[in-house]
C-alpha cells in the first residue's frame, strides 16, 4: 500500500499534510518586526528569518562594540549597527516572503 493510500485511509491527504507542514514552519512578518524593533541590534530578527550568517555578524559587531566602547572606539560599531538596523526595516518583509516561498517550494516537491 502506498503512502498516499495510507494517508487517505487515515483521513489526511498529502496536500493537507503539506499545508499543515507549511503553516507550522512558515515565518511571520509581524513576529520578525517585533524582534527587529526590540532585539534588532543583536541580529535576532535575522536568526528568526533564517539569515544566520548575517545574524552572527550583527551579534559579533555588537559584542565587539560593547567591549570597545570603554575606549570610545566601539561607538563606530554601534553607528554601523544602527544604520544596518534601519535598512533592515525596509528589507525584512521581503526576506520573510522569500523564506516562506522557498519553504513552500521545498514542501511541494
Amino acid at each position: 500500500m502506498s503512502q498516499y493510500d495510507e494517508n487517505e485511509r487515515n483521513g489526511v491527504s498529502r496536500d493537507a499534510k503539506t499545508l499543515m507542514a507549511f503553516e507550522s514552519a512558515k515565518k511571520s512578518t509581524g513576529v520578525a518586526y517585533l524582534l527587529w524593533f526590540f532585539l534588532g541590534m543583536l541580529g535576532v530578527h535575522r536568526f528568526y528569518a533564517g539569515r544566520t550568517g548575517s545574524g552572527i555578524a550583527m551579534l559579533i559587531i555588537w559584542i565587539v562594540s560593547l567591549i570597545l566602547s570603554l575606549v570610545y572606539i566601539g561607538l563606530v560599531g554601534f553607528v554601523v549597527l544602527a544604520i544596518w538596523w534601519f535598512v533592515d526595516a525596509f528589507l525584512l518583509a521581503g526576506i520573510i516572503s522569500r523564506h516562506n516561498a522557498v519553504l513552500a517550494e521545498s514542501l511541494s516537491r
